[in-house]
């Protein structure tokens, strides 16, 4: 109990900087509908095959059981970076591109993860307890067409800035079983973006209001929405030394209903006021890690992972206007499994960077979609894909210099980590013939997304 003071002041500090980091958040749009897997760079470059290894501070998204394993206080801080190209050719042969709104989607979609392992803190009571809080983005869009594109009559401009806190908690039951689980917090903030749901089209003709061809149309929302997560780490097979050689995974991520309020507008004026609803997926993941090889000098993961997302509650998405107009826009979204495979070697002692471990890592990821053909549209350009990946891990610790020049063990920092992953998404051409809206959808969508995951790490 000594060290109490201590180990409670590197706490606060570590949380300090998690406050200040809050403000530079976002998100973005791919994969899986507008669900993104992409959740840490160490996680990326395994094809996010993660839920059974869990052994950062990322674990809190993944498998909040995982936490048990983590020692003293962990912060984890990263971004994206994302390009994406949509290439649309209608059944009448004309061609359209549509992006991020630019090279690289701005502001950066970012993730920030707090862990505690209270025995270590000196709490002998909570012993087996291991305390959260994490921020991220698993859903989100953000696309962008040329004003002079026919499908402005649909979606000009799509803007999703959904961020989610995760407050969690987890609890090692005995050597072999560790439970978690969290609140999630849905909601939208003033600093990321325009802090509302948004989507800008352009009037079409035989519109609703009456309202001339190209009349500028924006209907905004925003709402804050509870949701919560459960999960299990089972581990039937360690080590000598007490590591994990066999991890099984079971992780549950529960629906929620934004119910957004806002305002419909036309070439900027109050139109009426506007409302609709997003149901969120109910998300089941189940994954499977095993070490062929795992000793003081050198580890070998392999881990299958498989999400099971229930989109069946998002049957569409009306607005309905304060006059007494309600304009349809279905969706009738189903279910859809995402196949992840990952790998990682990792050197611990390296004769090359000594005081230092070095992964390497490579995945795979297999998505389906949920969204028919019937309700496809431009606002989410979804389709299945194939995603590999890469990915390089790198861990300072005692004795090592960050950079050779900040040391990585020292006023309370234990170790300082540096994680890097490409990842690139090849969807599937989709075509596209039996549409609700025939002459602006029908015809062949092609989607590329370039992923680029970077973490920082600090173990205090």
């Amino acid at each position: 109990m000594g060290n109490l003071p201590s180990l409670y002041s590197r706490f606060i500090y570590s949380a300090a900087f998690a406050i200040f980091a809050l403000f530079f958040f976002t998100t973005s749009v791919h994969g899986s509908a507008f669900r993104i897997l992409d959740q840490s760079a160490s996680a990326t470059g395994q094809g996010t095959a993660f839920a059974a290894q869990a052994n950062d501070a990322s674990a809190l998204y993944f498998n909040p059981a995982g936490m048990t394993q983590l020692r003293g206080v962990q912060l984890s801080v990263g971004t994206l970076l994302l390009g994406a190209r949509t290439k649309f050719k209608s059944a009448n042969g004309t061609r359209t591109k549509g992006n991020f709104g630019g090279t690289i989607s701005t502001p950066l979609p970012s993730h920030l993860y707090l862990t505690a392992n209270l025995q270590d803190l000196g709490s002998e009571f909570l012993k087996d307890w291991t305390i959260g809080l994490g921020l991220m983005s698993p859903y989100g869009i953000s696309v962008e067409y040329p004003d002079d594109s026919s499908l402005t009559f649909l979606a000009k401009k799509v803007s999703l800035p959904l961020i989610d806190i995760k407050p969690t908690a987890a609890l090692k039951v005995n050597d072999y079983i560790s439970i978690g689980g969290g609140v999630d917090i849905y909601t939208f903030a003033s600093f990321l973006g325009e802090g509302q749901a948004e989507i800008e089209q352009t009037a079409a003709p035989g519109n609703p209001f009456g309202l001339p061809v190209g009349t500028s149309l924006e209907a905004n929302g925003t709402d804050t929405a509870l949701g919560f997560n459960a999960s299990v780490l089972w581990t039937p097979w360690r080590n000598d030394d007490g590591n994990p050689l066999v991890n099984l995974a079971f992780v549950y991520r529960s629906g929620a209903d934004l119910k957004l309020d806002g305002q419909f507008r036309a070439n900027g004026t109050l139109v009426a006021d506007a409302s609709t609803t997003i149901e969120l997926p109910h998300v089941f993941s189940w994954g499977l890690a095993v070490w062929p090889i795992r000793d003081s000098y050198q580890e070998w993961k392999i881990e299958v992972d498989v999400d099971y997302e229930d989109w069946s509650e998002f049957e569409d998405l009306n607005l309905n206007l304060s006059n007494g107009v309600t304009v349809p826009f279905a969706r009738n979204y189903g279910d859809a499994f995402v196949v992840m495979i990952g790998t990682e070697y990792t050197w611990l002692q390296p004769d090359i960077l000594p005081h230092w471990q070095v992964a390497a890592r490579a995945g795979y990821v297999y998505s389906e979609s949920p969204i028919p053909s019937s309700s496809f549209e431009p606002s989410v350009p979804d389709s299945a894909y194939s995603a590999p990946s890469v990915g390089l891990g790198l861990t300072c610790t005692t004795g090592g210099s960050f950079l050779g020049i900040f040391p990585c063990e020292g006023f309370g920092v234990k170790a300082i980590g540096l994680d890097l992953a490409y990842q690139v998404l090849l969807f599937q051409t989709r075509g596209v013939n039996n549409n609700i809206n025939p002459t602006l959808v029908n015809g062949k969508w092609d989607t590329t997304i370039h992923v680029g995951a970077l973490t920082f790490r600090m173990n205090f």
